[in-house]
């Protein structure tokens, strides 16, 4: 009898093992099957460093690498069929661009240009100078963006001696050149050169005051002071238009250059009687400066 009892209570707890021994082995996951790597499109085809390029194709994942040569670039995966990545800072030439999946899988390389960087020319300050100006008047900083050590101010095609301040900053001194508009330009140390900006060189007389200065028994002179007065500058007194240089026999009153900033007026007048003067500056390329009247004899 209590044989009969184990046997039983054995029972259920034998059938569970004996039917787990035989049900199936559970079935392994299918392997995913990725489409095969490869670029259908490379959009900018060539570029300088920091340009955005945009790569698109198939078979591309999270852990799909670009690379640039030897170089792996950082790189972002939008949707399943681009990738976008910026270009890195390196000498021009060719390039093998290909990618490089994490399974191993490597698709085919393109010869990919990367251009010199140009540099980016913004703004001149001043954008004019005083063609008299000197030392430190004449200084100019070019204002821009991509400026590699080494590169160069060109002022109408000829390079100048450049200072150096930053990437975004380079100073040069304008030079003695002829008055009116002339070209800047940044050019890289690899010969990349940026957009063009104008220089002003502004020679155009003009008389800031006149005052009274030595006197004479019968003259006194008259001092103008202003800018951009040259050797050969004439002076045109109420329509009388006197020189510098040698003074003429019958002609008593004359003009004495001091510099660019300074001229003297030696003046004879018939009458002592203050009366009111026109004055102005004809330098000898025709330009004028404006009017300027004082009371004098």
């Amino acid at each position: 009898m209590l044989r009969k009892l184990f046997f039983i209570l054995l029972v259920p707890l034998i059938f569970p093992i004996v039917a787990a021994s035989q049900a199936p082995a559970p079935k392994k996951p299918a392997a995913v099957i990725l489409p095969p790597l490869s670029v259908l499109s490379i959009i900018p085809a060539q570029g300088e460093p920091g340009t955005a390029v945009t790569l698109n194709g198939t078979g591309f994942t999270t852990g799909t690498a670009v690379f640039l040569g030897t170089r792996q670039l950082p790189a972002t995966l939008v949707g399943n069929r681009l990738l976008t990545m910026e270009l890195p800072d390196l000498p021009p030439g060719v390039y093998a661009l290909y990618l490089k999946r994490e399974d191993g899988s490597t698709s085919r390389a393109f010869n990919f240009a990367l251009q010199p960087q140009k540099p980016v020319a913004l703004s001149l300050s001043p954008d004019t100078v005083t063609a008299c100006s000197t030392g430190r008047e004449r200084e100019v900083v070019v204002t821009g963006a991509k400026f590699q050590t080494g590169a160069r101010v060109i002022l109408d095609g000829a390079a100048l001696t450049t200072r150096f301040i930053s990437p975004t900053s380079l100073s040069f001194t304008a030079p003695a050149v002829g008055a009116g508009l002339h070209q800047v330009q940044v050019k890289n140390p690899s010969d990349a050169g940026s957009g063009v900006l104008a220089l002003f060189i502004d020679a155009k007389p003009e008389i800031a005051s006149v005052s009274i200065g030595r006197e004479f028994v019968s003259a006194y002179e008259l001092v103008l002071t202003g800018k951009n007065f040259q050797q050969s500058s004439t002076l045109v007194a109420d329509g009388k238009r006197i020189a510098t240089g040698e003074q003429i026999a019958t002609e008593r009153e004359r003009l004495i250059y001091l510099g660019c900033n300074q001229i003297v007026y030696e003046r004879h007048p018939y009458d002592p009687t203050p009366k009111e003067i026109r004055l102005q500056v004809v330098n000898p390329n025709g330009e004028e400066s404006g009017l300027f009247t004082i009371s004098a004899p």
